[in-house]
Formats: C-alpha cells, sequence, structure tokens
C-alpha cells in the first residue's frame, strides 16, 4: 500500500497536492512518501520479531541521505557496493556495525575506507577478492570480517539483468568451490570468518526460488560446521519484488514465515536486504507534457505524448523494458476518451521512452502525469545524458513538504571540467 491517492479529483502525496508541489519546485521531480517507507520498513520487521536478524537497505535501489536517515532511525542498516555507498551510509548516521559490503570489483582504497569504518563484513565475491583483502587488512594491521557471497545456481525466474544466482551470473562463488576458499581464509591472519552470503536476484515474484537457496546455503553451512568454521551470521540478499503491472509477489509476512520455517534450528543470525520492496512504491516521477503529435505512416498513426522526464531520469523502462503506471495528475473523467500512445521524452534516442503503446487518457500541454513505482532504481540510477541536469527529489510527510535533493543546475554540469591549454 502507499500514500498517492486521488482526492478531489488531484493525486496526491499523504496530504499534500501534487499540483502544489509541482508550482513550487518545478519538474521533473522524484517525489516519495514518508509514511509509505515507513510503513514499508516496519512491515517488512514484523515478520522477523523475535528472531535474531538484522535489516541492511540495499543502498544502491534509492541512496538519498533522508531516506537512509529514516531507515537508520528505525534500526535499519545498510548493503553497499562502492565507497560512495559506505560515504552515505554513514553521513546518513548508519551504525557502521550494521554495514556489510558486497560488489564484486572492490578497490584497494575502498576496502581501506571500509576497513577504517570497521564495517560489520565484506561479502567477498572471489579467491582474489580475498586476497587482496587479506593483505589491505594487514596493512592496516586491522582484521577483516567476512562471508563469501557464494552462489547456488538458482533460478529466480527473473529479469535477466537482474538474475545474479545462476552459474552463468558474474556474482559469487560457486557453492561447488567456496569450501575450499574458506579453508584458505581460515588460515590467513588478518581474516575473520562470520558469515556466509546468497542473493539470487531482484524483482523476485515468488518464494520457492528463496527457500531453494536457502536450503542449499544450510547445507552447505553444515559442511562448514564440520570443517571447523562457526557461521555467525547468514546473509540471504533481498531480492523481493513488488507490483508494477499485475504482478503478485511474496507479501514479506509470507515471505518471512516461510524462510522461519526453513531456518529453524539453525543458530545465526539472519542478514536481510531488502530494497525495492521498502521503496518502490513509495516514490514517483513527476513530470510535465510538453507536447503531443501524431505520426502517421501509411494506414497506421502513431501517437506521441512528449515529456519533461526521460530516460536519463528513469532508465528502467529503457534498460529492462520494464512498466510503470502512469497516472494523470488531475484525476480523467471516468468517460474521458482515451488512445494508445507512446510517452517519451526529449532526449535523442528512440529507447527514450517512458511508455509504449499504452492506453493513455487524453492530455494537453502543460499538464502534469506521475510515474508510479519509481521508488525504487530511479533517481539512483540517473544520469546527465545530453547534459540534463538530474531533477529533484522531493519528501512528503503529512501536510508538509520538503526538497531532500536540489535540482541541480548548467554549472553543476561541468563542476571539475577545465578547457585544456594543451596542443
Amino acid at each position: 500500500m502507499n500514500h498517492f491517492t486521488y482526492r478531489n479529483g488531484e493525486l496526491c502525496c499523504e496530504d499534500v497536492r501534487i499540483q502544489e508541489i509541482a508550482a513550487q519546485v518545478g519538474t521533473p521531480f522524484y517525489l516519495y512518501s514518508s509514511a509509505t517507507l515507513k510503513r514499508h520498513f516496519t512491515a517488512f520487521e514484523s515478520g522477523f520479531e523475535g528472531m535474531a536478524h538484522q535489516t541492511c537497505f540495499a543502498v544502491k535501489a534509492c541512496s538519498n541521505l533522508t531516506i537512509l536517515n529514516t531507515f537508520a532511525k528505525l534500526g535499519g542498516g545498510a548493503d553497499i557496493v562502492s565507497g560512495g555507498e559506505l560515504f552515505r551510509a554513514l553521513k546518513a548516521g548508519i551504525d557502521p556495525k550494521k554495514v556489510i559490503y558486497s560488489g564484486v570489483g572492490k578497490t584497494r582504497k575502498e576496502l581501506r575506507e571500509a576497513l577504517a569504518a570497521d564495517i560489520l563484513m565484506f561479502n567477498v565475491e572471489s579467491p582474489q577478492e580475498l586476497d587482496r583483502l587479506n593483505e589491505v587488512a594487514a596493512e592496516m594491521n586491522s582484521i577483516a570480517r567476512i562471508a563469501f557471497r557464494i552462489n547456488p545456481d538458482v533460478d529466480p525466474k527473473t529479469h535477466a539483468y537482474i538474475s545474479t544466482g545462476l552459474a552463468k551470473n558474474k556474482f559469487g562463488i560457486p557453492v561447488t568451490e567456496a569450501l575450499q576458499e574458506y579453508l584458505r581464509a581460515k588460515a590467513m591472519p588478518n581474516i575473520e570468518i562470520v558469515g556466509v552470503s546468497c542473493h539470487i536476484g531482484s524483482q523476485l515474484t515468488q518464494i520457492e526460488p528463496f527457500i531453494e537457496a536457502l536450503r542449499k546455503v544450510k547445507g552447505f553451512i553444515a559442511k562448514l560446521e564440520q570443517a571447523g568454521i562457526k557461521i555467525k551470521y547468514l546473509d540471504m540478499g533481498g531480492g523481493i519484488g513488488i507490483p508494477y503491472d499485475g504482478e503478485q509477489p511474496p507479501h514479506p509476512i509470507d515471505y518471512a514465515t516461510a524462510v522461519r520455517a526453513e531456518l529453524a534450528g539453525l543458530d545465526c543470525t539472519l542478514i536481510l536486504e531488502p530494497g525495492r520492496v521498502l521503496v518502490g512504491n513509495a516514490g514517483v516521477l513527476v513530470t510535465e507534457v510538453q507536447y503531443t503529435k501524431a505520426n502517421r505512416g501509411g494506414d497506421k498513426e502513431k501517437h506521441f505524448i512528449i515529456v519533461d522526464a526521460a530516460m536519463n531520469d528513469l532508465a528502467r523502462p529503457s534498460l529492462y523494458g520494464a512498466y510503470h503506471e502512469i497516472l494523470p495528475v488531475q484525476e480523467p473523467a471516468q468517460d474521458g476518451a482515451e488512445q494508445e500512445a507512446d510517452v517519451v521524452g526529449p532526449i535523442c534516442e528512440t529507447g527514450d521512452f517512458l511508455a509504449k503503446d499504452r492506453l493513455m487518457p487524453s492530455v494537453r500541454p502543460g499538464e502534469l502525469l506521475a510515474v508510479m513505482s519509481s521508488g525504487a532504481y530511479g533517481f539512483s540510477m540517473s544520469s546527465t545524458y545530453n547534459s540534463r541536469p538530474k531533477v529533484a527529489e522531493v519528501l512528503v510527510s503529512g501536510e508538509r513538504f520538503q526538497v531532500i535533493r536540489q535540482r541541480e543546475n548548467y554549472d553543476d554540469l561541468v563542476r571539475g571540467e577545465i578547457i585544456s591549454d594543451l596542443e
């Protein structure tokens, strides 16, 4: 459930009219509901109440400082994949002892930063990374707490680009090779083994892949114990999907119930990395219609709604062919005219679209549209392609709203650049 509803014919976020925000902030902008963020986090947590666990929000999904701080105040940690995300997490007030560091390409600089912060653990993804981490920790006279991210070769039944647990994916170490790496790590002086990690993909709509992966991980933990390696933490990753277009992903409570049943008797603290499920439906992208046009070719007529948001602002439709519901901010009449149209932006790419062949109400230049379920992998994946400044981010809480990230300007686009005097 989210807090974006029509009231008196206008789309509102909690108790604020979106039209009012747009009038003051300009478009495009990302808009988040504080009440939805808190509700989703609390609902996710409630399923694991009474069980030793730590919820570490996947920062990559939505990395705004205010949103990270909101989850920190509720007891949340962070799943990070870069030095920049570590910086953001600490800046937002997240306890470093609640930070886990995933990702296949950690640099020496990033490893040093995370060791200096004394994070909970590194999810190591290759033998070479283990060697590098041991070397860096030795240079710093430090001990690196680690888990290996094992690849269970489980089909998550999701989009190929966000599948991460198959043997053909770049992530993790094959479960068949992981024991050897744990034994190597056990002998390293600057490494402390504390966990096992597994993450099979994103936008999963079934519980079964999670449970299949968990069973494989449990079997592997038993082998580790036989080898004298005690595991304190089991990181099950994230990946629960949200409804974009009629999908019926598992409710977090049902997910928690299934996981708890499968983990019965296992003496580990469970680490969870929810991302999309917490923020996806808590945010929308608000954009203004600039033009409408029809291109005629033969006996066909193609309609376009051209808006001021583009693929650089929301990449998911172009990148994944992802569906986002698009609602007019002014509620259309029940019997109003509709037509099939592409909703497109100003980027000079044919792939610049927010929707294709979508049945849309009749709209005119100047009207606002809300691209729904854009809170996850929206702003965090945005760019300045075509030299378009990044948009503003806005948070609503009850009857008030606040800009939580200023819109970039042209000077921001060239910051750090020079005109060279080399000939």
